[in-house]
């Protein structure tokens, strides 16, 4: 499907430009290459790429100061940056304010392929909305997308589901593990919906006493029981002309599941004690983190009820299986935190967003917010340090690794160290190792580095 699509590669090294140029045609993609950030806008402006591949070390302007002009006129192109070591903390952060992702040097030319793959998914025709846009900076151009950040494929094509859902009046149930953010999904799609002028009314009915639920729900009469001292119009009432939100639906009691498939196929309401029904126009919603098909088959949720609320069924991802999403994510949290507590925080430090992007995150996206409000309660530095993110998601300071993780590091390290000092020169580096020529090209191989990256003279991508 991406045959033929145009990437802009973006380096002042010609042989880097050539040979980064002759792989991806290879490929079957349309090339331009410049060699400096102003060409590069030149480019863009003539003939808009669908993904931009840039080194960050460019004469005048930087790569992370195209990266800023881009994101500025044009936020759904994706750019992916290309790093050298003492770059890797300003693409980190860069990261976190959008860019879709950064390769350190030497890198992986397949890895490099198949984060343009990535990309372009996200940049390709008919797209939903602005797909793209929501690559870290949690601003969206289209205001039912607002609260929702994300640059991952899979929350890309579930917004893109919601969008074609929220234009009908179907039921959805929104299935997803306890904070993943079922309720701000639910009110996107009522935003994008034809109801959006209408109320949004959400209810969590595992979070009221199965006594006082349906008179929540329905509304009662003055003296329908005792203590009913008013009369009180219920949440579907309230609801009218708009959509209601009936969140931990798996919890609701069996006689309540009654009353509610009989409002639901009637579209009339009675409320407790009165002595007739009242019509009400309501789109419903609803979500739960049970198995309800479990529910079912032990007698415990009706299969009727179940087939009225699933017309369209959409499922939140855990946010393990969404990791990309997490940097713009947590700076989004963080724009929105900082200002709670009057503080410039402006980040993450790398080793503390790196933290935040491998860490296991059984609470989801509520989870991180909660990390990311507490480090910038505690932060005194513009930059939140790696060791407020540890106390926050409660892990040991010291790095535990396994004996084969350790030994691999180190020897991928110390091969780097002894290429940089040889200049790339194998025979000498490998003299230094006392190893022969053969074995030392062996360790080269199994780490995918190239002797090349390490000349002065650069001939910079690493080959697999």
């Amino acid at each position: 499907m991406n045959e033929g699509a145009h990437i802009l590669v973006v380096d002042d090294d010609e042989d880097i430009l050539r040979l980064l140029s002759m792989r991806l045609r290879a490929r079957g993609f349309r090339v331009s290459m410049a060699g400096s950030a102003e060409e590069a806008l030149t480019h863009i402006a003539v003939d808009t790429p669908r993904v931009v591949v840039s080194d960050v070390r460019l004469p005048g302007r930087d790569g992370l100061a195209l990266f800023e002009e881009v994101h500025s006129t044009r936020p759904t192109l994706p750019v992916i940056l290309l790093t050298a070591h003492g770059t890797i903390p300003d693409a980190v952060d860069a990261t976190s304010r959008g860019v879709f992702g950064y390769l350190t040097k030497p890198f992986d030319s397949q890895l490099l392929l198949e984060k343009i793959d990535q990309a372009l998914q996200l940049s390709a025709p008919g797209a939903s909305g602005d797909t793209a846009n929501s690559l870290g900076s949690g601003m969206q151009s289209e205001a039912w997308l607002a609260g929702i950040v994300f640059r991952s494929t899979r929350m890309a094509g579930l917004m893109s589901e919601a969008r074609m859902v929220a234009a009908s009046d179907a039921s959805v149930l929104i299935r997803g593990e306890s904070g993943t953010g079922k309720e701000v999904l639910a009110r996107a799609i009522h935003r994008a919906s034809p109801r959006a002028n209408g109320p949004f009314v959400a209810i969590n009915c595992g979070a009221i006493p199965e006594q006082l639920l349906e008179s929540e729900l329905f509304g009662h009469v003055k003296g329908a029981f005792t203590g009913a001292g008013n009369t009180r119009i219920g949440l579907f009432q309230s609801a009218n002309g708009g959509t209601l939100f009936l969140d931990e639906i798996g919890d609701m009691p069996l006689a309540l599941q009654v009353k509610l498939l009989r409002v639901l196929q009637e579209r009339m309401v009675r409320p407790v004690g009165a002595t007739r029904a009242e019509p009400v126009d309501v789109r419903l919603l609803s979500a739960t983190h049970r198995d309800l098909d479990a529910a079912m088959a032990e007698g415990q949720f009706r299969e009727d009820l179940y087939y009225r609320l699933d017309v369209v069924s959409l499922t939140l991802p855990r946010l393990e299986e969404r990791r990309e999403d997490i940097p713009p994510l947590a700076a989004h949290f963080v724009q929105q935190v900082a200002g709670k507590y009057g503080k410039p925080i402006s980040g993450f430090a790398p080793d503390a967003l790196e933290a935040l992007a491998t860490a296991a995150w059984p609470g989801n996206v509520r989870q991180l917010y909660n990390v990311v409000e507490q480090s910038c309660a505690l932060t005194s530095t513009q930059l939140i340090p790696l060791s407020l993110v540890q106390r926050a998601l409660r892990l040991p300071t010291m790095e535990a690794l396994t004996y084969g993780e350790a030994k691999q590091r180190f020897e991928r390290g110390y091969l780097v160290q002894l290429l940089k000092l040889t200049d790339g020169n194998v025979a000498d580096a490998a003299r230094i190792a006392e190893r022969n020529r053969t074995e030392f090209y062996r360790l080269l191989q199994k780490y995918d580095l190239t002797p090349a990256m390490f000349r002065s003279d650069g001939d910079g991508v690493a080959e697999r």
